[in-house]
């Protein structure tokens, strides 16, 4: 779906999917190829253009950044979207994920804290031709009742527990995926949600910003 000014930086979003993405386990091809697509450097302050391919966060402003590129493969990786999947994500941030998410998935619901960062992620998402998001501001600990259930949810910030609402708003057979620990150091968990409850499994050990809202930690 992306389109816009991608070659500047091809060599360097190629080598991002084989060196830093393929070679440590990201082997869910959609992955890899929606991360062919997506112009990382397109979501990230022109000064840091430079840097947008390499393996680590990368400030976007409100003290918020946009996660390492294997970070977010693992998430999605973990997630296993489908392509008529529906799809929320919890911190959209730069929008950079949301695009990804937005070539994984038929539509995309993706919720902000910061309102300059949701002007500033819908001005790149809508200049790159992207017309199956919608992009709001919002306590993100919360969800989006009123378009759920969903297929995935994406939370791309550290939450002391599983929020409820998540939870709730997840289909049956659905996915959550979400780093769960106090403000310095988390673990990745993917929640699955079956007709008689839910399982959870951790993957690896991470660290976010943390999700700030009603069932997330206190501003």
């Amino acid at each position: 779906m992306s389109s816009g000014p991608q070659e500047p930086f091809n060599a360097e979003r190629l080598s991002m999917v084989e060196q830093q993405l393929r070679k440590r386990g990201i082997h869910d091809e959609r992955v890899l190829g929606a991360m062919k697509r997506v112009p990382r450097h397109e979501f990230v302050p022109h000064q840091n253009w430079p840097e947008a391919y390499a393996d680590h966060p990368i400030a976007i402003g409100e003290q918020q950044t946009t996660s390492q590129p294997y970070m977010i493969a693992a998430m999605l990786q973990a997630a296993e979207i489908e392509p008529q999947d529906r799809v929320l994500e919890i911190g959209a941030g730069s929008g950079y994920q949301t695009a990804l998410l937005a070539e994984l998935a038929s539509q995309v619901f993706a919720i902000e804290r910061y309102p300059t960062l949701v002007e500033q992620a819908r001005h790149v998402l809508e200049r790159l031709g992207y017309t199956n998001i919608t992009l709001v501001p919002g306590d993100g600990t919360l969800g989006l009742p009123e378009a759920a259930p969903f297929n995935a949810i994406v939370v791309s910030a550290a939450a002391p527990q599983l929020p409820p609402a998540l939870i709730e708003q997840l289909a049956v057979g659905g996915r959550l995926v979400i780093p769960v620990g106090d403000v310095s150091e988390q673990v990745l968990q993917v929640v699955e949600k079956q007709p008689d409850g839910i399982t959870v499994r951790s993957l690896e050990g991470c660290r976010f910003v943390p999700l700030i809202g009603q069932q997330g930690f206190a501003a």
